[in-house]
């Protein structure tokens, strides 16, 4: 195991590019993009503002950076780095920013303040720039209302789309209101909101607060989807890229709607039997659609591509209900995590559960390994001690070793006791993951924070407990074989596979907190991101691991 040395970093922005050949890191308003497996700097672009989301698109070819502060989307090409892209959605405040999964859309989140309307809006200004002969580097041109189809002016409000390519095209569109803000009507033609017909507000009537504008950087065309619902996962693309679901709320009720990626048209367009519909996730196999309701009733529906319900499922009833929900990546088991600190398993042929994996805080199974972390602090002779003292912010010498020693069961976990009398207790499942190859499932407890639980799914049965000296901030499974990587928010960072664990500190000057990690699509290297910094682990091929399996699956 080795590692590379430490680079800036701003936010936790870094991200490997889908294919694997690239890296992006935030620095402030810099992005930076450099070779994956020689960590050169290939591109350096300069935005706006300081970012607060960066996205890959699917073909790693684009980089979507969202500055929500000042309402900005910037989007650079790596092909073509003198080529950009801004969307500007001025007044209208901007809350979420994402790839479509072709990676030629952009799905803008934006909000606006409830306020009154009386009067619509109109076209205010539509300039295009192109160069003509024996002109400047530009010149303009207006444009009529009868040339933009595709712009919805009635319901955009301050929007600009810019596209750049050197001197050769710049086109922007803005709009002002004739009154106070309004959506004014939406056509069908350019808006693909399941309404059919028009939506005049009349005076004095609230607005709606949320809107989706999907923006194309080929045509330039813009198109609307109202009323999508304010929750964690209310978006979620199949994995083939073909259709979206979103989650919608309008007259106090919950809907969803299916529209087709290629030309954003509206699929299927249903309600669903729930109280506040927390969020959506589509299976792996892009057949069945999960959606749930929020923590005040346990409600699980599952639903078909056409729309069809094809069940519910609700464990218990008055109390605290689903907290974390995960498909397997075969799309044979639904994974469904719940305040009550258990994770019940739903199969795919019946949708009903086969088994539910509880967290006590004793474990008396001897079947179940249980490792320890354990830290050791290196002594010191008396003519070895450090003097003058070290500095402020550098890491001392004594730097103190841990590793995992083999628990003997029975053996009692460290618990939390939640705070009944506060909104969000920290109780139940509130993580969980499956492996690539769907053997494994791994879980955190929010009670027991210090403990990442592993389960056999072959044989449904815990297999392994690791049980940290500090809370459990994240762990990510490798992207190819069974090997899981934990961070606690300390200097050190552990890695877990059927062959055994290892607990391996982060070497450099000063501290580095482990906060967050990522791994390359290949799981030959992991970045390890702290909150002013990164640097790469790489690891080792996967044949020792792959021996591990071996003798593992032989073993069952």
């Amino acid at each position: 195991m080795n590692f590379s040395e430490v680079f800036k970093l701003s936010s936790l922005l870094c991200k490997f590019s889908p294919d694997g050949k690239y890296l992006a890191s935030c620095v402030q308003y810099r992005l930076v993009v450099r070779d994956a497996s020689t960590l050169q700097i290939l591109q350096l672009y300069t935005c706006l503002d300081q970012v607060q989301h960066m996205e890959w698109s699917a073909d790693s070819l684009f980089i979507l950076c969202a500055m929500y502060k000042r309402g900005l989307v910037q989007v650079w090409s790596l092909e073509q780095p003198e080529w950009h892209c801004k969307i500007d959605e001025g007044s209208a405040g901007l809350v979420a920013s994402c790839w479509s999964p072709d990676g030629r859309h952009i799905l803008n989140t934006t909000e606006f303040h409830p306020c009154v309307s009386e009067k619509p809006l109109e076209l205010w200004e539509t300039r295009v720039m192109v160069p003509q002969a024996g002109t400047g580097p530009s010149s303009e041109a207006g444009i009529s209302r009868a040339l933009l189809p595709t712009l919805h002016p009635c319901t955009l409000h301050r929007g600009h789309l810019s596209h750049r390519k050197g001197d050769r095209v710049l086109v922007e569109f803005k709009l002002r209101a004739a009154g106070r803000l309004s959506p004014g009507s939406c056509s069908p033609e350019s808006s693909p909101t399941p309404h059919p017909g028009p939506v005049h507000p009349k005076p004095g009537q609230a607005l709606p607060v949320l809107r989706i504008t999907v923006w194309s950087l080929c045509t330039k065309s813009v198109s609307y989807i109202k009323y999508p619902k304010a929750c964690p996962q209310g978006i979620t693309f199949t994995r083939d890229g073909r259709y979206m679901a979103l989650a919608e709320r309008r007259d106090c009720k919950d809907y969803v709607s299916i529209f087709v990626c290629s030309d954003w048209q509206l699929l299927r367009h249903f309600d669903t039997d729930t109280q506040d519909l927390a969020g959506l996730e589509w299976a792996p196999n892009s057949c069945v659609l999960a959606a749930w309701d929020a923590c005040l009733e346990y409600k699980m529906l599952l639903y078909s591509l056409d729309g069809r319900l094809l069940s519910v499922y609700c464990a218990y009833e008055w109390s605290l209900g689903i907290k974390s929900v995960a498909w397997s990546p075969s799309s044979q088991f639904l994974a469904v995590g719940s305040y009550d600190g258990k994770v019940r398993l739903l199969n795919h042929v019946t949708w009903k559960m086969i088994t539910e994996f509880g967290h006590p805080a004793a474990i008396h199974s001897p079947k179940t390994v249980v490792y320890k972390e354990t830290e050791k602090t290196p002594l010191l002779a008396l003519g070895h001690l450090p003097f003058p003292p070290s500095r402020a912010g550098t890491r001392p010498l004594t730097t103190a070793e841990s590793r995992y020693e083999v628990a003997s069961v029975p053996i009692t976990l460290q618990t939390l006791k939640p705070a009944t009398d506060r909104a969000n207790p920290r109780m139940g499942v509130g993580m969980m993951a499956f492996s690539a190859d769907s053997y494994f499932l791994a879980t955190r407890n929010d009670n027991v924070p210090n403990a990442v639980w592993v389960w056999d799914i072959q044989k449904l049965r815990l297999f392994v407990v690791l049980e940290q000296l500090s809370p459990v901030r994240s762990f990510q499974w490798d992207p190819q074989q069974p090997r899981l990587a934990i961070c606690t928010g300390g200097g050190k960072v552990y890695l877990w596979s059927p062959a055994g664990c290892v607990s391996v500190q982060v070497p450099g000057e000063g501290d580095f907190p482990v906060l967050s990690l990522c791994w390359h699509p290949s799981g030959d290297s992991l970045a390890l991101l702290s909150k002013d910094h990164f640097c790469l682990c790489f690891l080792e091929t996967k044949e020792g691991i792959g021996a591990a399996v071996g003798q593992w699956d032989g073993h069952a």
